[in-house]
């Protein structure tokens, strides 16, 4: 029997990936909520964390690991038909009250007696619309009905901005109890002495992320570039910078330590369902010079600096500009201070919370 829908203290099951921005949010999500009396069993996909990950999230919640691997390291929908059974037992054991699943493919066929919320941060479909120009064909095509499975069977949808959700519903149509709440980031590090030096970091094997743009243009602007992230991906992708200066994969501190002395911050990417980088380079008040894509527009526009993201030599002319003039580097970076303060951990736990409430309330009247 579930307990009151609008409870305050909830068992909640959390999948959760360790290669990418998932991981850190669903670690700041589950510290803000088990902070104000929430429960979580982080579920794990994919290749195992570090020991320092497994160490943070053992610290604020109990941490399992799955078999099945998440949908975009999968050539074959048949990898995940597990999923579902694999999540019955510690739904069971931790008598989970809600699941939060990080991916919508993984709601799909999910036989659970309780909400079934799903996130979507990104997705193969979006991601070949925004970086390829056309549909996810061959071999990811699957994607497309596993995904909408996943939609139909979900009790609220949540993406995490009004960019990705049209994105969303421009490739799969309409998408019932689709909600929007943004992500959030802790404050980053007091700015220090601020060091003539550009600062970027992502998983450069992506390319979504244009490393190669950002490499170009690092080639023709006056102060260095450093790049933070690693340049292999877990399914044999690899990049390589030339120009930019490759720090390899950094503790997150470490990365958020780099941001607060860095001059400039750019994310160069061409698919962004939020970008919690270019969030985590605000809350130190370092300014942004972005990739033009809606979702940055949304996000920052007003607080950031932007660049047609088809052209390197513009992004460096942009770089340019910032360096030279300390005055607008300022203002920039108190204009995306300012703003990040719309993204704080409280807002969205309280939103998230809300989005819960109503998974709840749809289970209920089904």
């Amino acid at each position: 029997m579930l307990r009151a829908l609008t409870s305050r203290s909830r068992r909640i099951l959390m999948t959760v990936d360790a290669v990418g921005g998932v991981w850190r949010y669903a670690l700041d999500l589950t510290r803000t909520l088990v902070r104000d009396g929430d429960s979580v069993v982080l579920a794990g996909l994919g290749p195992q964390p570090s020991p320092q990950q497994c160490a943070e999230a053992r610290s604020i919640a109990s941490l399992i690991w799955l078999n099945t691997p998440p949908d975009w390291m999968t050539r074959d929908p048949s990898e995940l038909t597990a999923l579902s059974q694999e999540l019955r037992e510690p739904i069971r054991n931790h008598a989970i009250d809600l699941v939060h699943l990080n991916a919508p493919t993984q709601a799909a066929g999910l036989d659970v007696a309780c909400p079934v919320v799903a996130v979507s941060h990104s997705c193969v479909l979006t991601w070949f619309h925004a970086v390829k120009g056309g549909p996810a064909e061959g071999e990811w095509a699957w994607h497309k009905d596993r995904n909408r499975s996943g939609f139909e069977r979900a009790h609220v949808v949540v993406a995490p901005s009004r960019s990705h959700a049209d994105m969303l519903e421009a490739c799969y149509g309409p998408v019932a109890s689709l909600v929007v709440v943004a992500n959030a980031a802790p404050p980053g590090p007091k700015p220090r002495q601020r060091q003539p030096h550009v600062f970027a970091a992502a998983r450069w094997w992506d390319e979504g992320k244009d490393a190669a743009g950002l490499d170009r243009a690092a080639s023709m602007t006056q102060w260095p570039v450093f790049v933070a992230g690693p340049l292999h991906g877990p399914g044999g992708q690899r990049t390589e910078f030339n120009h930019a200066i490759s720090l390899g994969s950094l503790p997150h501190q470490e990365v958020r330590s780099q941001m607060a002395i860095a001059g400039i911050f750019v994310s160069p990417s061409r698919y962004e369902p939020f970008g919690l980088a270019a969030l985590e380079a605000a809350t130190s008040g370092t300014p942004l010079v972005l990739a033009d894509i809606a979702t940055y527009r949304e996000l920052w526009d007003g607080a950031a600096m932007f660049y047609d993201q088809r052209e390197p030599r513009q992004l460096a002319a942009c770089i340019d500009r910032v360096s030279r003039d300390e005055q607008h580097r300022r203002e920039l970076g108190q204009a995306a201070a300012r703003r990040s303060r719309e993204f704080s951990l409280a807002r969205q736990a309280a939103a998230m919370r809300g989005v819960y409430d109503r998974a709840a309330s749809i289970m209920a009247e089904r």
